[in-house]
């Protein structure tokens, strides 16, 4: 079985859980995906499938076509978890698929706002190298396939908010000095002055598991890619620098007793909720990155973090589908993985 990407963690791992680059592009002798049916949307699916199979490159060999009316539900709900896709692809399987790699770094969603969503993720903040991934599928996809392009606007989109170079790029942010001294949306007020926007863990209208927060730009159009990526890992270091200096303001024998509480109940709970989960693995990261906890990893919470939510346990276990024994699973497995 192969390593997944986030059993790794990379740059600034502590606060900066992971970088995610994703590209918007439409086939330009297609109308848009909100004006095709289910069977014009597999149509494109197979064009995509193929145009993978056959890329000039060993790293087609990678993926994996997956067509989301073949899953039941609950397994797509965590391939949604685990932002391999987003929740309203997820609810709406009919003529959609998604082209996966192995390690799950990089997934192709087929036919969800646009034609394609091109989507690499990485441990810690890892914006340039995510993006030239990205830039290597697109390329080996563009071989045999011909995106809508205009010399005005770009990278045509159903959104005109993604027309330009169609890149949303967001580092997924652990924040919770700034959520506890209510700094977040003075902070989010900010932000979005200077073109860049935060939001809870799964997007828009999310609220926040465990103090994660995505960062993300945007500007789209009149902006070049590595320029929006500069401005961004810029953005992402100012708050970074905000949330260690919350930090320092925050009572410190109250942030060792929150961190050991934590610590204590993962390591003997045999009941554990979801939303008690989050809130204890947000202090058990805390508690690592402060440096008060040095024999759990960075790597053991992300794992954790990826795994223990709903859909993603029903879907690897049956005894999950029953909510009483989801949540002694979880404290068994979280046991488990923290001896």
């Amino acid at each position: 079985m192969s390593v997944k990407w986030y059993e790794k963690s990379g740059d600034l791992g502590d606060i900066v859980v992971s970088t995610r680059i994703r590209l918007a592009r439409n086939l330009e002798q297609y109308p848009f995906p909100s004006r095709l049916n289910a069977e014009q949307r597999k149509v494109i699916n197979s064009l995509f499938e193929d145009a993978m199979k056959k890329g000039n490159s060993t790293i087609a060999n990678d993926f994996d076509f997956i067509s989301l009316e073949e899953l039941n539900p609950f397994e797509a709900r965590s391939m949604a978890e685990r932002h391999l896709i987003s929740p309203e692809f997820a609810a709406r399987p009919e003529g959609h698929g998604v082209i996966l790699n192995k390690d799950n770094s990089i997934a192709l969603m087929l036919c969800e706002e646009d034609h394609l969503r091109l989507q690499v993720l990485s441990p810690g903040l890892a914006l340039n190298e995510a993006y030239e991934l990205a830039e290597k599928i697109e390329s080996l996809l563009s071989e045999t396939l011909n995106f809508a392009f205009s010399q005005r606007y770009g990278y045509l989109t159903e959104c005109p908010t993604n027309l330009g170079t169609g890149l949303r790029a967001s580092v997924m942010l652990h924040l919770p000095a700034l959520e506890q001294v209510g700094g977040i949306q003075s902070l989010s007020k900010t932000l979005s002055k200077v073109g860049f926007t935060l939001r809870g863990t799964y997007g828009e209208n999310s609220g926040a598991l465990g103090a994660l927060y995505q960062l993300s730009n945007q500007l789209s159009l009149g902006i070049d890619e590595y320029t929006a990526l500069d401005n961004l890992k810029g953005i992402t270091h100012q708050v970074i620098e905000q949330e260690k200096a919350a930090r320092e303001k925050l009572d410190e024998m109250a942030i060792w007793d929150k961190v050991f509480r934590s610590y204590g109940i993962l390591k003997n709970a045999r009941i554990l909720s979801s939303k008690e989960f989050f809130e204890h693995i947000s202090n058990i990261r805390l508690g690592i990155s402060m440096g008060i906890i040095s024999d759990i990893s960075i790597e053991t919470v992300n794992v954790l973090s990826n795994d223990m939510q709903a859909a993603t346990l029903i879907s690897r276990y049956d005894e999950a589908k029953d909510s009483a024994n989801r949540d002694i699973l979880r404290a068994k497995l979280v046991r488990e993985s923290l001896k």
